[in-house]
């Protein structure tokens, strides 16, 4: 199984776990004398195999991220970058919206409020930033396809 497909399967499950919470709240209660929908007992069988799977699973991708070697680096290193480029493009971002707000002002006497950063250079650096961060999850969609699962 390639790593893609491992992570695939990993949302697959995590919708199915969080379904089947769902499932045993709706089925954990009834009014004397009703039977729930579905039985509890099953279903919690059922949510106990597919947390087995999904931490086995886990496991699986975690050491094939930290064994697998692209560009120099390991997937998880990577991944990491992804995660930082991610969080600082977003910082970025929203001080950008921010410095860009122009005040409105009625009068010339009316206080003037301006931008205390070049909006310019960090749009600059923001539109590189998300180039970055592009190819990179380029390159790491592309060794998910290519790597199989240990």
């Amino acid at each position: 199984m390639k790593l893609a497909e491992a992570l695939q399967e990993r949302a697959d499950l995590a919708r199915r776990i969080d379904a089947m919470k769902s499932r045993l709240a709706h089925n954990a209660l009834v009014q004397e004398g009703e039977l729930p929908a579905e039985d509890p007992t099953a279903l919690l069988e059922e949510f106990e195999r597919d947390i087995a799977s999904l931490e086995e699973l886990l496991a699986r991708i975690n050491l094939t991220n930290c064994k697998t070697v692209v560009l120099g680096h390991t997937l998880t290193a990577l991944l990491a970058r992804r995660d930082a480029l991610t969080v600082r493009i977003g910082g970025y971002r929203e001080l950008i919206h921010e410095a860009s707000a122009t005040a409105r002002r009625a009068t010339r006497s009316e206080i003037k409020i301006l931008s205390t950063v070049n909006v310019a250079e960090l749009q600059k650096t923001a539109d590189r930033l998300s180039k970055e961060l592009r190819q990179l999850d380029n390159t790491i969609q592309q060794a998910n396809w290519s790597t199989e699962l240990l």
